[in-house]
């Protein structure tokens, strides 16, 4: 402060001709000593330190502005004090609680942001931190700010301590043992210089495991704190360094005779050269006037550091523009000007300069400057000690979002390359979701799967989605594939299988015609009705082929195409039965005296009732598929995980048309065959008729569980070996003992052994 008065005193283009004076009062870190001193500013006091004749006490009454202490707790004490009689105040402060702002106080530097502070901690990704800080304004109002923007960006705090030099050492202890104890890696410190070094010192007598320390502007930048090793890597906002040009020069020309001014320097000077000066003190050497300040090697000689010196040098300047602004003009000073302290205020709003070294300097309606700071990094010197390094920039000038930048590599906790992991819960892969634990913060979650049918693409992810009706999630439930479609292939073993089985019957439909035609004028042929025999080879061939429209994906032909001919064709080949077993029936009968049954069911009669049975069935046929026709569909509540790609029945009650009218049909052959079964004749065809129907009726009795309850390509597989089943036990009752007759017992195929003229075995 004193070299920044003695160089505007010394300019020509800032207040010409005008001598500034000032006055410095230690608070001593303590409230009441800051208010007093406030008081006396108001009311005017002697000077403490002068090297001018400028400030006579009557001057020093009129106390036009202030530069503030470096705490925030004193220096809103005594705005609140100076505020009362309008005297503003500038700040060298960079911490303030926004719900204390007052219009008085102007801040050269602002505080590190909690949203900075916040930003840095989220760019690394950590979301489990511990907080320690001063139980003071800085403290308190700063840990607040930022806890409540680390919640916004997700991050969670495992425990947030405060202490203060001045309380019991238990209460330091048990800050120190949480500390300890914590599963958290990164610990942010909203702390003092004072308070840090006791919190340090109590860590370093048992050190906690490596933590990655995360510092506020307040000590992040203090030299004496280098020494702990342990806090190697630590990061944070510090206040850009520069150099103020001629101030090392400045300090070096200090003398005894300038020393003994001020008891400050005094006090310097004797600590520094153990000697005392003239008068100052008994019991000590005394300064002899041999010492060199240029030989000697701390802080106060070290310019190379200055960040929080600047603040001073540019609070004063601030205050000597306002000055300017207020009694000169482009050319001149007023020397005589009487001036106010409001006018000063008013001013410093309007202030706008740039510093020798090139620091601009100016304030916005609430009294704030641009925040500019260096990110700060601890890192290991070739000897083996701590550095400060610059390591990247904050500026809240820049668009958001873009205010934090990197210029070189951090070195991280433990000399560590990487940036070090701090959460409490590993983050969830795709295919899982987040739960929070309960009672636990909600950075602290168990990863659960997905549920059946649900997926989740991204990493921590709150919610899975559902897939669409057609897709699945795959394995490891991170996407959704189409679901595979599931019908009956023709490469399938089962339709392999099964198209074997429908053409070999077909085959042997085709060979029994075949030996029946060959032997058309056989007597056994001949006997049991040729024509319907033809009939019900023809139909029972188209039966069996039939079974192979049900094989192969589904279309919208093949799916009429499928019912309706089975339908018919089954209705044509019980009407041929059914023919057959009425022949029986009307035979025996005609071979009572007096019969002439026969007359009423000759060829004629059976072409028709054959035409009529199977035209209802082509009626119903025609109706179900006018009406509602079965077309192919995708069913996708069966199977969560496959689609059926199958035949809708469209008209239920079209379907079980079909199916109750060949039932109905297979009933009455069965019954009629059943009566005539005991007929006398020495080759009763009834016999076989009745036990194939049986095995027919059978069947189809017990296809329509196996039907409703067989699952996908299965309920198709169940159809096709109902249609198999059912036409290979007429052919094999019917037709192959009739068979065996002609190609193995000859001599059984005449007239006289069918009529019983002849003792044979029976069959």
């Amino acid at each position: 402060m004193e070299f920044a008065i003695q160089e505007i005193n010394n300019r020509t283009d800032l207040l010409p001709g005008i001598t500034l004076g000032y006055q410095i009062h230690d608070s001593c870190s303590a409230v009441p000593m800051a208010v007093k001193v406030a008081f006396e500013f108001a009311n005017g006091m002697d000077p403490f330190f002068n090297d001018t004749d400028c400030c006579s006490k009557s001057a020093a009454a009129a106390v036009p502005a202030l530069v503030g202490d470096s705490s925030s707790t004193s220096s809103i004490s005594v705005a609140t004090t100076l505020g009362l009689f309008g005297i503003p105040q500038v700040n060298v402060a960079f911490e303030f609680d926004q719900n204390f702002q007052i219009s008085f106080i102007f801040y050269t530097e602002l505080q590190v942001s909690h949203y900075a502070t916040s930003k840095l901690v989220k760019h690394f990704g950590w979301t489990w931190i511990g907080a320690v800080r001063s139980d003071t304004d800085y403290g308190n109002y700063g840990m607040a700010s930022f806890l409540k923007a680390a919640q916004v960006e997700g991050i969670c705090v495992e425990y947030s301590e405060s202490y203060y030099r001045t309380q019991p050492r238990s209460k330091l202890e048990r800050v120190a043992n949480v500390i300890r104890r914590s599963t958290a890696r990164v610990i942010v410190a909203f702390v003092n210089s004072g308070d840090m070094r006791f919190l340090l010192e109590e860590l370093a007598r048992q050190p906690p495991p490596p933590m990655q320390w995360i510092g506020s502007e307040a000590w992040i930048i203090e030299p004496e704190f280098l020494r702990f090793n342990m806090c190697a890597g630590a990061i944070g906002f510090g206040v850009p360094r520069s150099v103020i040009p001629g101030l090392r020069e400045f300090l070096l020309d200090l003398s005894p005779t300038q020393a003994l001014k001020s008891p400050l320097l005094t006090e310097f000077w004797e600590s520094s050269f153990s000697c005392s000066l003239k008068g100052s003190s008994e019991g000590a050497r005394e300064c002899d006037g041999s010492e060199d300040i240029r030989a000697l090697q701390n802080p106060y000689t070290d310019t190379s550091q200055l960040r929080i010196t600047i603040m001073s040098y540019k609070a004063t300047y601030a205050i000597a523009h306002a000055i300017h602004g207020v009694i000169c003009n482009d050319t001149q000073c007023d020397k005589s000007a009487k001036f106010t302290p409001w006018q000063i205020l008013d001013q410093l709003k309007r202030v706008n300069f740039t510093t020798k070294n090139g620091f601009q300097v100016s304030f916005d309606s609430s009294g704030d400057p641009v925040a500019v700071y260096d990110l700060i990094n601890w890192q290991v010197n070739k000897d083996g000690g701590l550095d400060f390094m610059t390591v990247g920039h904050y500026d809240s000038s820049r668009p958001r979002g873009q205010e934090f930048s990197m210029s070189r590599a951090i070195s991280w906790m433990g000399g560590q390359t990487e940036v070090p992991r701090s959460v409490c819960s590993e983050s969830c892969p795709p295919g899982t979701r987040k739960t929070v634990q309960k009672g636990k913060p909600v950075c602290c979650y168990d990863c659960i799967p997905c549920a059946e049918g649900e997926i989740s693409n991204k990493t921590d992810s709150l919610n899975c989605v559902r897939c669409p009706p057609e897709l699945w999630p795959n394995t490891q439930r991170d996407s959704c594939l189409p679901k595979p479609v599931e019908f009956l292939f023709w490469d399938d073993t089962l339709s392999i299988i099964l198209t074997v089985f429908s053409i070999t019957g077909a085959f042997i439909s085709v060979c029994v015609a075949a030996v029946f035609y060959k032997h058309r004028t056989s007597p056994i042929v001949r006997a049991n009705n040729s024509e319907l025999s033809f009939l019900l080879l023809f139909s029972l061939t188209l039966c069996f082929l039939c079974s192979l429209t049900f094989i192969g994906r589904p279309s919208k032909w093949s799916c009429m195409l499928r019912h309706t001919v089975f339908g018919i064709t089954f209705v044509l080949c019980i009407s041929c039965v059914l023919g057959k077993t009425i022949v029986v029936l009307m035979a025996f009968r005609a071979t009572l005296p007096g019969s002439n049954a026969m007359k009423w069911f000759g060829p004629p009669q059976q072409r028709l009732s054959v035409l009529t049975f199977t035209f209802i069935q082509v009626l119903i046929c025609v109706l179900w598929l006018t009406i509602s026709p079965p077309l192919p569909f995708k069913n996708l509540k069966h199977y969560k995980d496959s689609i059926i790609l199958e035949c809708g029945l469209g008209s239920a009650i079209g379907f079980w048309a079909v199916l109750g009218y060949i039932g109905f049909l297979s009933l009455l052959c069965f019954i009629l065959a059943f009566f005539a079964r005991k007929l006398p004749d020495k080759f009763n065809e009834a016999k076989f008729i009745t036990f194939s129907m049986l095995i027919f009726c059978a069947v189809w009795i017990s296809f329509i569980p196996a039907y409703v309850s067989s699952p996908g390509k299965f309920t198709v597989a169940v159809e096709i070996f109902a249609i198999l089943a059912s036409s290979f036990s007429l052919v094999f009752c019917i037709f192959i003992p009739k068979c065996f007759i002609i190609m193995f017992r000859p001599e059984q195929n005449t007239k006289k052994h069918l009529m019983g003229k002849v003792p044979s075995k029976s069959l």
